[in-house]
C-alpha cells in the first residue's frame, strides 16, 4: 500500500521508497523517511498530506506520497 491511501491517525512502518529519482530519494531520507521508520498521516489535503516522522510534521505532495510504500 502507498502512503496516499493511508488512514489518518494510524501509525505505519515504511517498507520501501519506490522511486528512480535520486534527488527525491535523498530528500525523503533527509526528512527521516526511509525503510523501517514509523510514519503517521496526520491529515489528507487536496494536494498531498501532513505526516509525522520522528516527532516532526511535514506537508508532502502527492508525488511523494505515491513514492512511499507502507
Amino acid at each position: 500500500m502507498i502512503l496516499k491511501n493511508a488512514v489518518e491517525g494510524k501509525e505505519y512502518i515504511i517498507k520501501d521508497i519506490v522511486t528512480n529519482d535520486e534527488e527525491l530519494n535523498s530528500f525523503l531520507f533527509s526528512l527521516g523517511c526511509y525503510s523501517g521508520e514509523r510514519i503517521t498521516v496526520v491529515s489528507h489535503l487536496k494536494g498531498g498530506c501532513v505526516v509525522s516522522i520522528k516527532d516532526s510534521r511535514y506537508n508532502i505532495d502527492n508525488q511523494l506520497t505515491e513514492a512511499i510504500a507502507i
